[in-house]
């Protein structure tokens, strides 16, 4: 059972477009289904909102602190509301999948993502759910795959094409994500995983 999704991003008006801040798109996109306002809850160190999802209660965060430092927003709302860590759900934007593509996993490494390794450490495990949003690699794109254009790459906004495939992945997963929710994790993964 979920009962805390969290979307990942990067706090300002400057990175609402940008590609790291494809979990913040699933959290509003799930607010929207929700009928719910994500408010400032200055204790969780971020924008939270208890919502109504697939007849469960649920809640949503999007971190206020800067990507790498998402883990204090977590751990703080977690431990308040007593959710463990299988029980949470995180939403990120993953470089090794093209866009249109999204899986689900839960626990593993962090694959070099700020964000998770930051949730883990605070959270003192990586054995939390991740919801892994397709954003490509600009090795894909016939840039120079160095350091400095990866960090590039993800604070700049996709191109209309990539955001169009983001947002249909986006809109896609939502019922995999009703299953997961309700515990059925198997089900869930094969949903997603298979596109149906």
């Amino acid at each position: 059972m979920i009962k805390l999704i969290v979307g990942l991003g990067n706090p300002g008006a400057e990175y609402e477009a940008t590609r790291h801040n494809a979990g913040f798109w699933l959290v509003d996109q799930l607010a929207r289904q929700a009928g719910t306002t994500l408010r400032v809850e200055s204790r969780f160190h971020g924008l939270a909102a208890r919502a109504r999802l697939w007849d469960q209660e649920i809640w949503l965060l999007k971190p206020s602190t800067f990507m790498n430092r998402s883990g204090l927003s977590v751990v703080s709302l977690a431990r308040f509301y007593k959710i463990l860590p299988d029980e949470i759900l995180v939403a990120h934007d993953e470089m090794d999948l093209p866009p249109g593509t999204v899986k689900l996993k839960r626990g593993g490494g962090s694959g070099g993502h700020n964000g998770l390794k930051d949730i883990s450490a605070h959270l003192t495990t990586p054995e939390y759910w991740r919801l892994r949003i397709g954003v490509g690699h600009p090795r894909n794109q016939n840039a120079a795959s160095g350091r400095e254009e990866v960090v590039n790459f993800v604070l700049k906004p996709p191109r209309r094409e990539e955001q169009q495939a983001i947002d249909e992945s986006i809109e896609r997963c939502l019922d995999p994500l009703a299953l997961l929710a309700r515990g059925e994790s198997e089900r869930a993964m094969m949903a997603l995983h298979s596109g149906r």
